[in-house]
Parts: structure tokens; sequence; C-alpha cells
């Protein structure tokens, strides 16, 4: 068990110096392919309730993403989160620049006081972040297991979809048990469904 927590580090390690020397401009080319792949996805486009999410260091670039959504009349969800008990709460955002403030994970997400809660079975597609994956759907995060957490809360119809470079593509994640794989991965490439 312990082993496996080194090498995810080290896996975390790897790619975050992967993506470090890579220049801005092409990481903004490369997010622009995966943003185009997304916008052009069946399940994203059928999908009304889009959980998302706020990227932090190591993901995929969110912003535009989450704007966009918008235009496809989508109801963008972002997670609350819950550090003490490293939980997360799905919440509605109508306007992306009222709604959020940052939170004590130091990234922006919803604000209670002007949020509503969404049900967890009513999300049609979930957009989880990943620092790495396999192309079994196998990920890492961050290592604090939100999403670990939630996805076996997710209803069996919702679409578990990472966003990621293919620089965050790996061979095989170390996996434990808690962890929660994704059903399909978008790159600036390809469509990766779950072997």
């Amino acid at each position: 068990m312990e082993e496996i927590q080194v090498k995810k580090n080290e896996l975390r390690e790897e790619i975050t110096k992967k993506l470090a020397v890579l220049p801005d401009r092409e990481i903004a080319e490369k997010t622009k392919a995966i943003e185009k792949r997304l916008f052009d996805f069946a399940n994203f486009l059928e999908a009304k309730i889009a959980l998302m999410y706020v990227h932090k260091k190591g993901e995929v670039p969110t912003g535009n993403i989450l704007r966009r959504s918008y235009d496809y009349n989508k109801l963008v969800v972002l997670p609350a989160y819950d550090t003490e008990n490293f939980n997360m709460t799905p919440m509605k955002i109508d306007n992306l620049d009222k709604d959020l403030h940052i939170g004590p994970r130091g990234i922006l997400e919803p604000d209670a006081a002007r949020c509503k809660i969404v049900p967890i079975e009513r999300i049609d597609i979930a957009i989880i972040p990943a620092i790495a994956l396999d192309e079994k759907g196998g990920r890492i995060g961050s290592g604090e297991g939100y999403y670990d957490r939630l996805i076996p809360r997710l209803a069996i119809t919702t679409r578990k979809v990472a966003l990621a470079l293919e620089h965050q593509i790996v061979n095989q994640v170390p996996i434990e048990s808690h962890d929660k794989h994704v059903d399909i991965i978008i790159t600036e490439d390809r469509v990766i469904y779950k072997i």
C-alpha cells in the first residue's frame, strides 16, 4: 500500500515536470484541441447537467470550457469541497463571475450562499480532473481522494470523462482498491474508451 503511494507520487512529479517544460503556447493549442473534441463528443452534446472542475496545476485548463458550456445550454455544476471530510457537494453555477469564490483548497468553487445543490443522481456527465491516466481508465488525481469518493455515488448512466494531454497518458497507473476509473479520456489527439 505504501509502495503504491510512493509510485503515485513519483508519477505525479514526473507528469508535472513533463508539463512544466511545455511552452504555454503549446499547452494552449493542445487544450484547444481537447476542447474541440469535447464539444464534438456526442455524450457531452446530449448531456443537460454537466459536472465539471476548476483546474489546478497539472490538470487540463477548463476556464474556456466552462464559459463555452453555457453556449451549449449546459447546466454547469462545480464541486464545493469539504476539506474536513474529504467530500464534495455538486452545486449549480449560473454566473462564473459572481457565483464562485476561493475555497479551502485555494481554487475557485461555488459560493454556497449563491448556488443551489444539484442531486448527484441528476448529473448526466462528469468531467473528472486527472494528473495521469492509462488507457484502461485508471487515473491519478491530486491524491486527496475526492473523486474516488464521488464516482461511486454517480448514477451508473453518468459518463465519467477525463480530459488529458497525451503527455499525461502512461502505460499503467498504480491502482489501489479504493481507486475509481473513468469511462472515457479525451486528449488532443484522440478519444480513448476504457478497455
